[in-house]
Order: structure tokens, then C-alpha cells, then sequence
């Protein structure tokens, strides 16, 4: 599993200082990117040195409680990957309450529009590391 912390700007909400859904996608979103990052395949080098990326396909999320400005959000990561796709699966606290949990589905495709190819064993090994923890 992978962890980071996120806090909720005034930016990041309504007038009522409740975070928009749009900036949570995008809190999400960088997370899935500091995690291809720590395990040493940024999504910027995928397609640009691999010739493939893992375009997002699927997303879905569940709110339990509202995130506040000046919130603290603990996000989890946890990969299922398959042959040629993966699943993020997220879970986000404020303390120990659970603020929403949901998933991203992206699948490795190679670039320029040729298709599912299978992840690489290299890729596939990070995965499975992170999902075992």
C-alpha cells in the first residue's frame, strides 16, 4: 500500500469550506502519479521512453464524510493488477474516519492508440509489492 498525506486548501473547496469533488479527483490523481513515481515509472517517462502509459479507463468513489479546509487526508493506494490493466484502489481518513474510498481503473495501453499490451514484469512486480503490504 502506498500513503500520502493531502491537505485540503481554501482553494480546494466551496464556500462553504467544503472540498469540491473535482479537487479530490485531482488529489487523487497526483497520487497515483507520486506512486508511479516511487516505484521508478513516473507516467511522464511511460510514454515518452516506454512507448506505452496506463491511460485511465474507469473511476469510481463513495463519500462518507465531508473533507474541510485545513483537513489533513490520509490517501491510501493499494494496486490489483492484472495482465493488462490495473486497479487503484483508494481509501481516504481525516484521523480515523473514513472520508470516501473508491478506485481508478487504468489499463496499459501502447501509445498512439495501439491497443492493451501486457504490463511489463518489472511494473507488474512493483504492483504486486504494494498490494501485498
Amino acid at each position: 500500500m502506498f500513503e500520502r498525506t493531502w491537505t485540503v486548501r481554501f482553494s480546494d473547496t466551496d464556500p462553504h469550506g467544503i472540498a469540491h469533488y473535482p479537487r479530490i479527483v485531482d488529489a487523487l490523481h497526483e497520487t497515483s502519479d507520486m506512486f508511479m513515481q516511487e516505484i521508478g515509472y513516473p507516467f511522464w517517462d511511460l510514454t515518452q521512453d516506454y512507448d506505452f502509459g496506463f491511460p485511465l479507463v474507469d473511476m469510481g468513489f463513495e463519500f462518507e464524510a465531508p473533507l474541510n479546509a485545513g483537513d489533513d487526508v490520509r490517501i491510501t493506494l493499494t494496486p490489483e493488477p492484472s495482465t493488462r490493466a490495473v486497479r487503484f484502489i483508494y481509501e481516504a481518513y481525516v484521523g480515523d474516519t473514513l472520508a470516501f474510498s473508491g478506485y481508478e481503473q487504468r489499463v496499459c495501453a501502447e501509445t498512439g492508440g495501439g491497443g492493451a499490451v501486457e504490463i511489463p514484469d518489472e511494473i507488474y512486480e512493483q504492483f504486486e509489492a504494494y498490494a501485498e503490504e
